[in-house]
């Protein structure tokens, strides 16, 4: 199907007949009806009750005209918002994500960019560190903000700016004995579950949080894999084991959960700003310096000796 016939017959619709429908749209009856048909034809499916007068909607009519709706009005919207880009009207900025920082540096610093440049367009897409680069060679982002562990691959044609070092800590059930804790070893962790995220073939985040634990003299038996940190502290909310997050994270409140520090863990996250090496655009520059601007307090959960 295509737009031309998926506007014909939404304006069919909500015009009541083909014949008013043309008047709106400046055509033939003969033309829409010919669209219809076509529609039909690819759905494999009538869209309108004929036996009826007026026309009624069939059930895949019903199904399809608040879908067609939808999509038309976006492609409205993108129509307009591509050509106020072309006409210097409007800027765009493209920013992927890593899903945790949404806890800490996205909202405050998106909050401080919109109040300076307002007219600039946010695209804010949640991607994992390893996907980003591939969106920003594409253009479909502009500015990645990564999390890694450790060192990591440079790519030659991207730029990497340290925003901050993101202490490790746990989450536990909020009725686990640990919650009350100020501080645990990893050793005794051992006890729960680790639940590991983000389930993703080309993420090594995962099996890094395991050699994170077993430094610092843990050995975790494995849980649940969860597709994401959400998901992760929602497991951990229901008592299945507990899992590790940034000290960032540890900000959001929650009744469900508690964020406990490790002791002797050393290994600790990065965030990163990346962007193509190429590109010195004035936008991406202001953006990625307002998130340098933003620093989470992560001081209290710095590693400490454990209260026994």
């Amino acid at each position: 199907m295509n737009l031309k016939q998926l506007r014909y017959f939404c304006e069919v619709v909500d015009a009541g007949s083909a014949v008013a429908a043309s008047s709106r749209l400046f055509v033939a009856p003969t033309a829409i009806s010919m669209q219809i048909s076509q529609l039909e034809s690819l759905l494999g499916a009538p869209v309108f009750d004929r036996s009826n007068r007026p026309m009624t909607l069939t059930s895949t009519g019903r199904f399809l005209y608040p879908r067609a709706k939808e999509l038309l009005s976006q492609m409205r919207r993108l129509d307009e918002e591509a050509r106020a880009v072309a006409a210097g009207n409007l800027g765009w900025l493209g920013i992927g994500f890593t899903r945790s920082a949404i806890f800490s540096i996205v909202p405050e610093a998106v909050r401080r960019f919109r109040e300076k440049l307002p007219g600039i367009q946010l695209d804010l897409v949640e991607q994992l560190s390893e996907h980003q680069p591939d969106s920003l060679r594409s253009g479909r982002i502009d500015v990645g903000i990564s999390r890694y562990i450790g060192e990591f691959d440079r790519a030659n044609d991207l730029t990497y700016v340290k925003l901050f070092d993101d202490p490790f800590v746990a989450a536990v059930p909020i009725h686990s004995p640990f919650a009350k804790r100020k501080a645990v070893r990893a050793s005794e962790l051992d006890a729960l579950a680790l639940i590991q995220y983000p389930k993703d073939p080309q993420s090594r985040y995962a099996n890094q949080m395991v050699d994170a634990l077993r430094q610092a003299e843990g050995n975790p038996r494995a849980g649940h894999e969860a597709i994401e940190i959400h998901t992760a502290l929602g497991l951990v909310a229901a008592g299945l084991g507990f899992t590790l997050v940034g000290a960032s994270v540890a900000s959001v409140e929650r009744r469900d959960v508690a964020f406990v520090r490790i002791a002797n863990m050393r290994t600790k996250a990065t965030l990163v700003a990346v962007t193509r090496a190429d590109d010195e655009g004035p936008v991406v520059q202001e953006f990625v310096a307002t998130l340098s601007q933003v620093r989470p307090d992560v001081a209290a959960y710095q590693s400490v000796a454990p209260r026994k």
